[in-house]
């Protein structure tokens, strides 16, 4: 596992905390926020007599908070499908927390394969290049590191949450050496690296895949430069929309810091849609898919 960014005991006090939480969380990753959602719930769940009914609305709205995540739509979906007839509607906390443990036992499961998987891509002193963090990008180095493998890694900055420094520090701690860059300087730094490895918060149904934004210009810069690119997606990111449909989410416009102006229209969409004929492949539980180099219909 990832080293954690949140206490696996954090306990929400009420339905409301357990939604703002996961909503206001723009930080964590797809799988992460996921698995946050899930333990959040099981401490609820644990405080309190809950109806069936309650809980169904606590489910959708959390599905709803994040709509380009749909790692937690599809955690919550599971834990809904696997949801057996109640016996006593007006409290299902022990019945319902049971369930919730077994679908984060599967996503934690799945991420570790997918870190198992991906470690086979890379050859011995590699040099690693990745943008933004997730959980999953995490797991896979310290599957390498693990393996008491040689290599490191250039990490962009990943603005403007600057995602990449709280990647390079949980690497400090690893004692992996790292470098940071800005994102402008990727098409200075492709050359150096023997491979790029990137996370996923949305897998399309039309070979399109959604992730930070800045992804695209990495994909570009790297098929400038042959360099291979490989996508981190487990079946918990398996998306029912097209890149067409799906919801890009854009946060406050102070965050990037540009001037005021009558004129001057600041924009910060957190996410993009990424065509997979651009990178590699794609690493899930079940192992890596190389993807065709023609263009995706």
């Amino acid at each position: 596992m990832g080293i954690p960014r949140y206490s696996v005991n954090w306990q929400p006090q009420t339905r409301e905390q357990l939604i703002q939480t996961i909503r206001n969380d723009q930080t964590s990753g797809a799988a992460q926020l996921a698995e946050l959602a899930l333990q959040g719930l099981q401490a609820w769940l644990a405080q309190e007599a809950v109806s069936a009914g309650e809980l169904n609305e606590v489910l959708d709205d959390l599905k709803h908070s994040r709509p380009s995540m749909v790692a937690l739509a599809n955690a919550l979906d599971r834990c809904q499908d696997q949801f057996e007839q109640f016996p006593d509607p007006d409290n299902v906390s022990a019945a319902a927390s049971d369930t919730v443990a077994r679908v984060l036992d599967q996503l934690t499961r799945a991420g570790q394969e997918v870190a198992k998987h991906a470690a086979e891509l890379v050859s011995d002193g590699a040099v690693i290049l990745t943008h933004s963090r997730s959980s999953q990008i995490l797991q896979f180095i310290q599957q390498l590191s693990q393996q008491s493998r040689r290599f490191s890694v250039i990490c962009t900055q990943s603005s403007p949450g600057n995602e990449g420094f709280t990647l390079a520090e949980e690497l400090d701690q690893l004692a992996i050496e790292v470098t940071v860059i800005t994102d402008a300087q990727l098409g200075l730094f492709v050359p150096e690296a023997s491979l790029a490895v990137v996370g996923c918060d949305t897998w399309l149904t039309d070979n399109h895949f959604v992730n930070k934004s800045g992804t695209y210009l990495l994909a570009l810069a790297a098929r400038e430069h042959n360099l291979p690119v490989w996508v981190l997606a487990d079946s918990f990111k398996q998306g029912a929309q097209s890149h067409r449909t799906v919801g890009l989410e854009e946060m406050a416009v102070d965050e990037i810091g540009a001037p005021d102006g009558a004129h001057i229209h600041p924009r910060n969409i957190y996410f993009e849609c990424v065509p997979s004929r651009l990178v590699t492949g794609r690493v899930s539980e079940k192992g890596a898919s190389w993807f065709p180099a023609e263009p995706a219909p």
